[in-house]
């Protein structure tokens, strides 16, 4: 296994940002009537706004905004509170999210350059200070609509393996390892696994490295 800081060629760069902006772009046109398939039933199952954004950390940890079909009702508890996942996710977004159809609006990202097809997910900006210096990691390349650890369980996975498996990506990044990784993506996608984390409708909040991992690291 490859270490130190991401660097890939300049040839590397361009290949890669050339592979999102045409994937992107097709992933666009080919998919417009499975878009206004997917927006016109999520308008009609959970009302306006068709769209969820919602700030993520990007590449260093900058924020950006992404987005994405919405899955679940704004349904709220008698304080004003939104009600668990499982209880507000609707069966259609239950369908989206296991075909991955939800997805679909954040190859506007990628057009943007906020986000690459390949790279590990943008996660909660909140997330970003319970990082390990080895987790931090993650954050050297732009966050991907899919990635190596999507292949690798998704949400069955726990953070800390999901983690270890962005990381590898980093460490080992190619051209080659992004066709695969989009490859073997087409293949989860006709048979979904690992949607959600055991015990919970989506995925349990992060909560930062144990504290052991972190005394280890810090006595390092």
């Amino acid at each position: 296994m490859r270490s130190g800081k991401y660097s890939p060629s300049d040839s590397g760069k361009i290949a890669k940002r050339l592979l999102d902006i045409l994937g992107a772009f097709a992933g666009l046109l080919f998919l417009s009537p499975l878009f206004l398939f997917v927006f016109l039933g999520v308008r009609l199952t959970m009302g306006s706004p068709v769209l969820f954004s919602q700030l993520r950390a990007g590449k260093g940890g900058a924020p950006f905004r992404l987005f994405k079909f919405r899955t679940m009702r704004n349904s709220r508890d008698a304080s004003g509170n939104l009600l668990e996942d499982e209880k507000r996710i609707t069966s259609f977004g239950n369908f989206l999210r296991a075909a991955s159809l939800d997805e679909i609006p954040q190859l506007y990202n990628v057009l943007r350059g906020e986000m690459s097809l390949v790279g590990p997910r943008p996660l909660l900006l909140e997330y970003v200070p319970l990082y390990s210096r080895r987790q931090r990691r993650r954050l050297e390349m732009l966050p991907g609509i899919t990635g190596w650890a999507q292949i690798n369980g998704r949400n069955a996975l726990s953070w800390e393996e999901k983690f270890e498996f962005d990381v590898w990506y980093v460490e080992n990044w190619s051209f080659m390892l992004d066709c695969r990784i989009l490859w073997k993506t087409l293949a989860r996608v006709v048979s979904p696994s690992g949607i959600s984390h055991e015990g919970h409708a989506t995925m349990e909040k992060f909560q930062g490295t144990p504290s052991s991992e972190n005394s280890e690291e810090r006595n390092a």
